[in-house]
Formats: C-alpha cells, sequence, structure tokens
C-alpha cells in the first residue's frame, strides 16, 4: 500500500494548512474542509465551509454529530486563509491563525482531538491567546490594510 503525501496530513483526524493550496492538500480524504478567513478577503476553495471565529463551537458541534452520524472518524482540514500579496505570494495572517486555532480548540474540547502536529500548534497560539484573541485580531495587518481601504 502506498503511503500518503505527509502534506496531507491523513493519518490524523483534525489536520492544519495554509491557502488553497493547502486545502486541496489537507483536503485529501477529509469529510469536510473548513475555510476560515476571519477578514473575508480570499475566495473560498470549492466544497469548502466558511467557518469564523464566532462560529467555533457551532461548527464544533456540527462535526460532532456528523461523526455520531457516521458512527466512525469525522475526518476535518481546517485551513487558514491567509492573505494575498500583491506578487499573488501567501501571506501569513495572525487573525486566521487564530481563527482556526480556535475552530480546533472547539473540536478538541467536544473529544475530536487526533490533531496534526500543525493543528496542535494552531490551537495553541489560540489558546495562548485567547483573552488577547479580540484585540489581535483587530490589529492585525489585515485589518488595518481592510479599513485603509475603506477609508480611502
Amino acid at each position: 500500500m502506498k503511503e500518503a503525501a505527509p502534506r496531507n496530513q491523513s493519518s490524523y483526524q483534525v489536520r492544519f494548512e495554509w491557502g488553497a493550496a493547502g486545502a486541496a492538500a489537507v483536503g485529501v480524504e477529509a469529510d469536510v474542509v473548513a475555510w476560515v478567513d476571519e477578514i473575508g478577503s480570499e475566495p473560498v476553495p470549492a466544497g469548502a465551509r466558511v467557518v469564523a471565529l464566532a462560529d467555533a463551537a457551532e461548527f464544533a458541534q456540527w462535526c460532532l454529530a456528523r461523526q455520531e452520524e457516521l458512527g466512525g472518524r469525522f475526518r476535518i482540514a481546517v485551513v487558514a486563509a491567509g492573505a494575498t500579496q500583491p506578487d499573488g505570494s501567501l501571506r501569513f495572517a495572525v487573525e486566521d491563525l487564530l481563527a482556526a486555532g480556535a475552530v480546533i480548540d472547539a473540536i478538541a474540547e467536544l473529544g475530536i482531538d487526533h490533531q496534526s502536529p500543525e493543528a496542535a500548534a494552531a490551537a495553541a497560539a489560540y489558546t495562548g491567546l485567547r483573552n488577547a484573541t479580540r484585540h489581535l485580531v483587530k490589529a492585525s495587518v489585515s485589518a488595518r490594510e481592510s479599513a485603509a481601504l475603506s477609508a480611502g
């Protein structure tokens, strides 16, 4: 049997990646791809379900219900959208990291906690900064760029 590509993280129930290319990688054999774009500026990959920081608990409950319906593991790929830079490359977006971490943490709180190292790190970023998340999202580069575009 051929071993899965490492980037797929397919040996884990909860996976984490960045951007559309990341969604394609970790979405392999996933039951759902959660697209996290807290500022909402990136195109959503086909078939992905949009999830925001405010929806984390509701999405986690939905995942648990799907797992109970299946009677087995429900595989979840959480993808932080990031931000496209003028040259087309992907920029790290702290608001997407924190929101994705909140989603992963909410899923783990319900007992779905077989996480890839990448997912565990995203959840740890959120839990470590939980009390500052609201401020960090509002003060992020993406939020400031969005405000500047609106004002301009």
